[in-house]
């Protein structure tokens, strides 16, 4: 039977080198880790059943850092919520959950023996808890993408194919003149990378398909909503197709448009990237990019229970966008 041994010299490197690239729990370098991948694809090695659990180790215990802030949506978060705890109960783990915007609280659940793994959501570019969780011993996932993802698995919508994805089917019905209504000026400020990624996506869809096409952050709330609007129509006069990346907004986006005197979709079509519940749940189903919370949830259950395992090395993946055409589309006017 092969053992890490055997994978340590073929890679050539220490066997602590390799138990560090399975578990993820210290970065190593590129080259280090695809010598070691190697080793391990040409020897067909797996970890042996004895080791997954050392000395009785294990607590069954996952936590979800999941901070409520004030310009999250609530009920986004815990449809992911949701998909974590639904997985963890298929391997027999409960989910601690922590809602605090608290780096000391990272630690101290992180550094004990409370928890098996870590999952973490709303993740910056430059995260400063992520510091915290390369000095411990537990596998950390996170449901984002931070610009060092060495040591870590990560999981998200592919944000940027997402935008891409609507920009493309407003061009391909004619339209010239697109808007972005995004997250709130905070999100971005904070460097949240699924709200970055979004835009960058976006805008350089936009600039390759040669449209005319604006980016506006919107607060959470219905006068927030309005004023982006308000914002849209005095920055792109004409414009024909707006894409919504906010989910609280949404209601109040579709009200200020019909306030405006313009239709949807005979003088403006609409794209909405959200859950599907949120986008079927308005007045006019709307056409919409799912945001597959639940799915994403239980993926990164299922990274952090392969890493616990030794099975999986740190990745990451992106899920691929799916947009469904509903009532708020439509070519666009003359």
């Amino acid at each position: 039977m092969t053992t890490i041994d055997d994978v340590a010299r073929a890679a050539g490197v220490s066997v602590s080198t390799v138990s560090y690239a399975l578990s993820g729990k210290r970065p190593i370098s590129a080259s280090t880790r695809e010598r070691i991948e190697q080793a391990v694809r040409d020897l067909d090695y797996r970890p042996h059943a004895g080791a997954r659990a050392l000395a009785s180790s294990r607590t069954n215990v996952l936590a979800l850092m999941a901070p409520l802030r004030v310009d999250v949506n609530v009920g986004v978060i815990m449809q992911f919520v949701t998909g974590v705890v639904t997985r963890a109960q298929t391997y027999l783990h409960d989910v601690l959950l922590l809602t605090q915007d608290d780096h000391a609280g990272v630690e101290r659940v992180a550094a004990g023996s409370m928890v098996d793994a870590v999952i973490m959501m709303d993740v910056e570019a430059d995260d400063p808890r992520l510091a915290i969780l390369r000095r411990q011993r537990q596998p950390a996932v996170l449901i984002g993408l931070p610009r060092d993802t060495a040591g870590f698995s990560c999981v998200d919508l592919d944000f940027e194919s997402a935008a891409r994805g609507a920009v493309d089917h407003l061009v391909r019905l004619g339209h010239r003149s697109i808007a972005l209504v995004g997250s709130p000026q905070a999100v971005l400020d904070r460097h949240t990378t699924y709200a970055a990624r979004m835009v960058r996506g976006f805008t350089e869809e936009a600039a390759r398909a040669g449209v005319a096409a604006v980016f506006e952050p919107c607060e959470s709330s219905h006068a927030g909503a309005v004023a982006a609007v308000d914002r849209v129509l005095t920055r792109l006069p004409g414009v024909t197709g707006i894409v919504v990346h906010n989910e609280v907004a949404l209601p109040a986006v579709l009200a200020t448009l019909r306030e405006r005197g313009r239709s949807v979709p005979g003088d403006i079509s609409v794209v909405a990237v959200c859950p599907t519940d949120v986008a079927v749940g308005q007045p006019q189903q709307l056409t919409s990019v799912d945001i597959p919370a639940s799915t994403i949830g239980g993926v990164a259950v299922d990274m952090a229970m392969a890493r616990l395992d030794g099975a999986q090395l740190a990745e990451t993946r992106l899920i691929s966008p799916v947009l469904t055409p509903r009532a708020t589309t439509g070519v666009a006017p003359v």
